[in-house]
């Protein structure tokens, strides 16, 4: 289907290009901060077992998983305040214009520099960096303990000054993983303690195939309802295209 954004511009929603991690209860399922792998366990009581292939009706899974650490997930600022503010509450919207860019750290592969992040203002809602080199390993990582790359805070200016309210990156965190708690980027994006900012958001375990050229797409955000800082999420591309 046609799905027009002006009289001249349109999305067809027979070609999402989705750019989420699965979860699994595999030693493939990412992960990071320092976690072990989902679990999918049968429920089961004296008289019951969750199970077809045991002798269960139907299969009936508890899933046990951390959203920030297992997968593509979405966060609010609750991820780093005192009071833990949900993000089904406070993303509120599931459509923008977002701005794909491919990018190589600096200082060895360990750094976004603020240079690298050139965005027009005011043109788009969000930005999804995709690291170089683009390795398919990035979907089966174990982050934990590696440093991986991160951007430097000073990254947040140039995307504030841009409009960005919404960040996606296949990293499992902005930040540096062991900075002593710091936290740099998460606090200067979401303006905490000073100046908190329910509408912005980070997106982080993304990932970006190379088919997928850098340049302006819709972005649709589908994140479960979780009543927590970060959610599972799925964030699929439209191309935009001339009517």
């Amino acid at each position: 289907m046609k799905l027009f954004l002006n009289q001249s511009e349109f999305i067809d929603t027979k070609e999402p290009i989705d750019i989420s991690l699965s979860l699994s209860d595999t030693n493939d399922n990412p992960k990071a901060w320092y976690v072990k792998r989902p679990r999918f366990e049968p429920v089961r009581s004296d008289h019951y077992v969750g199970s077809v292939k045991e002798g269960g009706d139907v299969n009936f899974r508890d899933i046990y998983f951390n959203p920030h650490g297992h997968g593509t997930h979405t966060e609010c600022l609750g991820h780093i305040t005192t009071d833990v503010y949900s993000i089904n509450q406070t993303l509120k919207e599931y459509f923008y214009k977002a701005l794909l860019i491919s990018v190589e750290p600096d200082e060895n592969g360990q750094v976004i520099k603020p240079e690298q992040l050139s965005i027009e203002k005011n043109k788009y809602d969000a930005c999804i960096i995709r690291t170089l080199p683009n390795k398919g390993s990035k979907k089966t990582a174990d982050y934990s303990n590696t440093n991986p790359p991160y951007l430097d805070v000073n990254c947040v200016k140039n995307l504030l000054e841009a409009g960005i309210k919404h960040l996606l990156v296949d990293l499992p965190s902005v930040d540096k993983e062991s900075d002593g708690g710091v936290l740099a980027f998460h606090h200067a994006f979401w303006e905490v303690p000073s100046n908190p900012n329910f509408e912005r958001t980070i997106t982080e375990l993304i990932f970006v195939d190379d088919s997928i050229k850098d340049g302006e797409y819709i972005l649709n955000f589908q994140v479960a309802p979780f009543e927590n800082d970060a959610s599972p999420s799925r964030p699929v591309l439209y191309k935009m295209k001339k009517s």
